[in-house]
């Protein structure tokens, strides 16, 4: 009976025992624990096609790691500041899930359902962060989002939306460059879709149909982000146009937009302990921080290119437009230069239309050609016009469709090599004869047309009063009976000027000098 007894108790306290050694191993394991990869690593991604295949992380020191992906597997270390990187060789499109092993010694990470095609970057403000569930043609398009092949990386950050009041201790504490922005790999479909951002779908579904590469979409877009927040501190420091938009305390910089300091000062402003630095408290608004928190980290995966929505918060203040074109150039160098690749391509798109009773508009139209003016100088570069697609009294079109699909075109033909029209008319020259000012354009397909059956609208030689103007196949006639220095088209804040081409193409809002 006591045997009987004594044994019970010896069980029972083994069983204690060993319970009590798990949880430590466990416990000690776990802080031990420092195999780790970067955020944009998780199951669902997508690999870029045609360059190294790039694995990085960190992990103990000095301890051996192996990393399998397809058939290859690869033997390193870990190195003495944590980190860890190999590469594997390039590869064609697969659009087979395939997964990724990576051990070290009893530490083990697995992604799956992992494709390789090409991966493009969606970055701007709030019209590119506009998520498909308020998008104008969700309800029909939902039943066609179940893709297996496209795949978004989509973001969410902090102080996302937080208006008129101070950000709270659980916001403050995210506003670092590690957890400013959350985000992870989803397959597109019903679920996935709604928060999307509504022009990346778009223009990643018409890529996919057109080319049948998988696609991946990487989300970075900030509502109200001024460009200057996109662009790397050092990188303006560098510039003797724009080092001082990186002095001083970011709040009270008046060369910043000034909307975008009255945001600041409501979020931050009267916080007294926080993360930031010399220029001031941390913010999504900040200088150069969504780079530092959200681009920087990218810049060692490789990618196809770039889609760019952004402008609306830099266009409000005649100073701020002046210098946009400048501003977007110095983006769009320091992004190839730190890609390594000097030809990536960078597709934008062009702002909209809205009145100036609703919003501070009045200097759209200058801003709107400022954009334009750049497919000269930016190479492997084009612009979506959708002006034609505003709403008069809201800063936020909803039919993101056609801005998606535009932006496709431009990729399809210049990346993708496809022969199809890329833009609607952009002007090249005009030219004063016998009374009539006549404008030659770029991209008219098979004609130029206007998108209403109207009678062509939108032509001015002064920016202000409307003149009449008559369409001749490829080229446009103004009647005017002096010769102007300028003619003006879509010259207005919210405009309905009506010139497309065969392909339903708007032309673009322009202020062109007359010869």
């Amino acid at each position: 009976m006591f045997s009987v007894l004594f044994s019970k108790i010896k069980a029972k306290l083994m069983k204690n025992f060993l319970t009590l050694f798990l949880i430590f191993f466990v416990s000690v394991n776990s802080a031990s624990a420092q195999l780790s990869l970067p955020d944009t690593f998780t199951n669902n991604m997508v690999l870029q096609r045609g360059e190294p295949i790039h694995i990085w992380g960190n992990g103990i020191p000095n301890k051996s790691l192996k990393i399998e992906f397809g058939r290859d597997t690869i033997a390193t270390a870990v190195r003495q500041d944590s980190t860890w990187s190999v590469y594997f060789k390039k590869s064609k499109s697969n659009s087979s899930p395939q997964s990724i092993y990576i051990s070290s010694g009893l530490e083990r990470i697995v992604l799956s359902n992992i494709l390789i095609g090409d991966v493009w970057l969606c970055a701007g403000q709030s019209n590119m962060e506009w998520s498909m569930e308020r998008e104008m043609h969700f309800d029909k398009e939902k039943k066609n989002v179940n893709l297996p092949s496209l795949r978004f990386y989509n973001t969410t950050y902090a102080g996302k939306n937080i208006y008129n009041k101070s950000f709270n201790d659980s916001l403050l504490s995210l506003l670092n460059e590690n957890d400013f922005y959350d985000g992870r790999w989803a397959v597109s479909d019903s679920i996935s879709i709604k928060r999307m951002s509504a022009v990346g779908y778009y223009f990643g579904k018409e890529i996919l149909e057109q080319v049948d590469v998988p696609i991946g979409l990487i989300n970075m877009a900030i509502g109200g982000a001024p460009i200057e927040a996109f662009i790397g501190r050092n990188v303006m420091e560098g510039n003797s146009l724009f080092s001082s938009k990186v002095k001083g305390n970011w709040l009270d910089n008046n060369v910043l937009p000034e909307w975008i300091r009255e945001r600041g000062h409501q979020n931050v402003g009267d916080i007294q302990v926080l993360d930031g630095d010399e220029l001031g408290p941390n913010h999504a608004f900040k200088p150069g921080f969504a780079y530092s928190a959200g681009i920087k980290p990218l810049f060692k995966l490789p990618i196809k290119g770039i889609i760019w929505y952004q402008g609306e918060s830099n266009a409000q203040e005649i100073e701020r437009v002046n210098e946009y074109g400048e501003l977007q150039k110095l983006l769009i160098e320091d992004y190839r230069q730190k890609w390594k690749q000097p030809e990536m391509p960078f597709y934008w798109v062009q702002l909209s239309s809205i009145d100036t009773t609703h919003y501070n508009s009045k200097y759209w139209p200058k801003f709107r050609d400022e954009q334009r003016e750049l497919l000269n100088e930016i190479e492997n570069g084009g612009m979506a016009v959708s002006s034609d697609i505003g709403f008069i009294n809201d800063v936020h079109p909803t039919n993101k469709k056609d801005v998606g699909y535009r932006l496709a075109r431009w990729a399809l033909n210049k990346t993708y090599g496809k022969q199809i029209v890329p833009s609607g008319p952009l002007p090249i020259t005009a030219k004063y004869i016998e009374g009539k000012i006549i404008i030659d354009f770029a991209y008219t397909a098979n004609g130029l047309k206007t998108s209403d059956n109207q009678v062509l609208r939108g032509f001015s030689i002064d920016g202000i009063e409307l003149v009449p103007a008559k369409l001749c196949k490829h080229i446009v006639e103004v009647t005017s009976q002096y010769k102007p220095e300028y003619v003006y088209y879509g010259w207005q804040p919210f405009t309905d000027a009506n010139l497309v081409n065969s392909e339903n193409l708007p032309a673009s809002t322009f202020k062109l000098k007359v010869n």
